[in-house]
């Protein structure tokens, strides 16, 4: 189990975009520790979600840290518009790009923590040359786009070979797709410590629910095995 602190990131991918203020509001009033922000742009991923101006509108909903989930190409030209619009990390896919090592210093130049998603196909070794610009590494456990997809079993071993290359490194591990209370305690058992999760926490849309759903996902993480 890792020694870095469990972090709850429900996703606003799955909230009701109709009220998505208040759905922001009631996951922080619910207990989540980031709230966790997809950005698509139907090129880089199939799929369109929203702009720096709704992140913004929605940023004055909550004081917890906005994750924010750039799967966008090309994504340098945004960097500093998500961060004006109110992130605290902002994570690049080391696939949307040709100079990985050039959009972390961007993003760093911003203030901003700096993160690096890695689609399932792709290998965690071409992280092993910028670690020293990476505050989070974002392991995707489905295939980036959509959200209520099945968790990759092969994301476990994925997630061992992460946390190994990450060491002592002051470096968070974050998964994303499919994770619930079912499977948060094989994937804390991996090392992962920050659980991003929309349909198991949102789905349905009923703020009474949003409490005992993050509660779940986050003592099956944090429960030691004998």
């Amino acid at each position: 189990m890792s020694a870095r602190p469990i972090r709850i990131a429900p996703s606003i991918l799955s909230a009701d975009f109709a009220r998505l203020g208040e759905e922001v509001a009631a996951i922080d009033a619910a207990g989540a520790d980031y709230i966790h922000v997809d950005i698509m742009d139907g090129h880089f991923v199939p799929n369109i979600s929203f702009g720096p101006a709704v992140m913004a509108s929605v940023r004055q909903r909550t004081q917890k840290p906005f994750d924010v989930h750039l799967m966008i190409a090309p994504v340098d030209l945004y960097i500093s518009a998500f961060a004006k619009s109110g992130a605290d990390i902002i994570t690049v896919h080391a696939e949307a790009g040709p100079h990985l090592h050039r959009t972390l210093q961007a993003i760093r130049a911003e203030g901003k923590k700096a993160g690096v998603a890695l689609n399932p196909a792709t290998p965690v070794s071409v992280l092993q040359h910028v670690l020293d610009d990476v505050d989070l590494i974002l392991i995707m456990s489905v295939n980036p786009g959509f959200g209520g997809q099945s968790f990759i079993p092969e994301t476990l071993i994925k997630l061992r070979q992460a946390n190994a290359l990450i060491g002592a490194r002051p470096i968070d591990l974050e998964v994303d797709g499919g994770i619930s209370a079912e499977n948060a305690r094989a994937v804390a058992d991996a090392g992962a410590n920050v659980f991003v999760a929309g349909s198991s926490i949102l789905g349905g849309n009923d703020p009474t629910t949003y409490a005992p759903r993050i509660q779940a996902v986050r003592t099956a993480a944090s429960t030691i095995q004998a």
